[in-house]
Formats: structure tokens, C-alpha cells, sequence
């Protein structure tokens, strides 16, 4: 018996910033992602991917999409490797948190 009343979104962000390190690359934090959310039971409604795009910005157009699920109730927990893949700018990761 599963979590199924969370839907999850499954946010990814790599920055060019990131120099290409396997651990931070968009596979490696789907796998881990994908992972969580199976030995949990979460439902994954979908998945977001912003590649290339810096974390001190929210205008990412994939976190946007997020977003716009998130306020029409398509998502209501959102899944991400750590909180720096959400935001560089901790008071405004804090505010969307």
C-alpha cells in the first residue's frame, strides 16, 4: 500500500557551473529520484529538467512548469536531490519551501 494521494514532481536542475561531475549529472539525479520515490510509494506525476541552467536564478523554465502544477493541484510534493538543486539564493528556495 503505497503513498498515492502525493503526486510528486521529480525536479533536476544541473548547471553548466557544475562541471560535468557524474554524481551531479541529470541521469545520476534521476536514477536517485526514481529510486526514492519507488521505496516510498510516491507517485510520480512528473518529471522537470532544467540542464544548463544556473540556481541563482528562479526564472528556470522548467521550475516555472513546476510551479504552474503545483498551483493547479496536478503536484503537491515536489522530490529533488538537495535544496541547492532548487535554488542558489537560499532565502528564496526557503520562500517556495
Amino acid at each position: 500500500m503505497g503513498n498515492m494521494k502525493y503526486r510528486a514532481a521529480l525536479y533536476m536542475r544541473l548547471s553548466k557551473d557544475d562541471g560535468g561531475a557524474e554524481s551531479s549529472s541529470i541521469q545520476s539525479q534521476r536514477s536517485l529520484l526514481l529510486s526514492y520515490a519507488g521505496e516510498h510509494g510516491f507517485s510520480v506525476y512528473n518529471e522537470y529538467v532544467d540542464d544548463g541552467w544556473s540556481g541563482t536564478s528562479f526564472d528556470r523554465p522548467e521550475f516555472r512548469r513546476m510551479l504552474r502544477d503545483i498551483e493547479a493541484g496536478r503536484v503537491n510534493m515536489v522530490i529533488t536531490k538537495d535544496l541547492s538543486r532548487l535554488g542558489r539564493d537560499y532565502i528564496m528556495t526557503g520562500h517556495y519551501m
